[in-house]
């Protein structure tokens, strides 16, 4: 323990990726469910979550940046996947007040670049493991943002679709925990 700070000692990348990997994958699957629970309207608790979405990937972001940091590894890409969400969160609130097609598009927007920056960092990360599942991800979430984007222009748009992207968002971080090798290489 650091006694100056009172911080406990560095864990390893993959350790500190595993569990931040697996508390993705609960947070998703339970914030899915509520979205499509209340997505047929762009109520005051639909709102909330969708804002509360990527302030989360802000929080998960900064711990993944810590741990890299901590073991020397590059955190560039995460730095910009923080910048990213937290104007996201604050699109999501501004678009609340104009309608579904509003949020679609904001979602969209973010779901390109936050997959792109997913690429970036899974593609760095490979010798880790598992990260085949992020490098996906990164793929499918940008092509997704897309079709928010064009789903946004058609009349009836709905916001399941999104629960389903976080589910199976959280689906790939659940793999990529499962898939991460350790300091062993086990």
């Amino acid at each position: 323990m650091d006694t100056l700070v009172g911080t406990p000692p560095a864990t390893s990348v993959p350790t500190a990726l595993r569990k931040l990997y697996f508390l993705r994958f609960g947070f998703a699957a339970v914030w899915a469910a509520l979205l499509f629970a209340t997505a047929d309207t762009l109520s005051v608790l639909t709102a909330a979550l969708l804002v509360v979405y990527p302030l989360f990937d802000v929080a998960c972001a900064v711990v993944d940046v810590r741990a890299a940091r901590t073991n020397g590894q590059p955190a560039r890409a995460l730095y910009a996947s923080i910048a990213l969400s937290a104007l996201t969160g604050i699109g999501l609130a501004v678009a609340a007040t104009s309608g579904i097609p509003a949020v679609l598009r904001i979602w969209g927007a973010w779901a390109i670049t936050a997959g792109i920056v997913q690429l970036v960092v899974g593609i760095a990360r490979r010798h880790l493991g598992g990260q085949w599942a992020m490098i996906a991800s990164g793929g499918i979430s940008t092509l997704a943002g897309a079709s928010f984007i064009a789903q946004a222009g058609k009349d009836g748009a709905s916001l399941t679709s999104l629960a389903g992207y976080a589910f199976l968002g959280g689906v790939f971080f659940l793999v990529s925990a499962l898939r991460l090798r350790d300091e062993r290489g086990r």
